[in-house]
């Protein structure tokens, strides 16, 4: 997955798959799920003391959420080829950097959305200080980046595959 400027989210056609599937679910059978949670915590007596209904209630409110941002995420989506190998950091690459030239300081990250995080491996965004400074970079060339204290960090990009997750 990757974003543009212009907030197209690219996707592969699994992770568009993957997302359009989790919508359904949220909007049908969680919604579903979720509502006998809330009427049956109802029938337990005064809403104001009641834990199960303000915890189903706020589970409520989170999926909700969920639901607007996939939907939000989906009307954008254009569905695409992963970026080719090309040496060239860009969104949906597998990032390989060198902290301050430091070759023993390393850290690998996936440059995407953080709609399509993964537990394998860390992912910045295109828009935090470290992918926006590392995007457009080629193999080889250093990039800086803002530290949240104001001051910059430099590193040097190691490698750019294009992510196979």
């Amino acid at each position: 997955m990757t974003q543009t400027s212009e907030n197209v989210t690219w996707l592969t056609q699994e992770a568009y798959n993957q997302l359009k599937a989790e919508l359904e679910y949220l909007s049908g059978p969680a919604r579903t799920e979720i509502a006998t949670k809330i009427a049956a915590a109802r029938e337990e007596g005064d809403l104001r003391e009641n834990g199960g209904y303000h915890a189903a209630k706020e589970e409520q409110g989170k999926q909700e959420l969920r639901v607007r941002q996939l939907t939000q995420l989906l009307e954008k989506a254009k569905v695409g080829e992963a970026p080719a190998a090309g040496g060239v950091v860009a969104p949906g690459m597998v990032v390989t950097i060198a902290f301050d030239g430091d070759e023993d300081d390393i850290l690998d990250f996936l440059l995407a959305s953080r709609e399509y995080a993964s537990a394998d491996i860390e992912t910045y965004s295109p828009q935090s200080p470290l992918g926006s400074g590392v995007n457009g970079k080629k193999v080889g060339e250093d990039a800086q980046y803002e530290l949240p204290n104001g001051k910059l960090a430099s590193v040097k990009i190691l490698k750019s595959e294009p992510y196979q997750g």
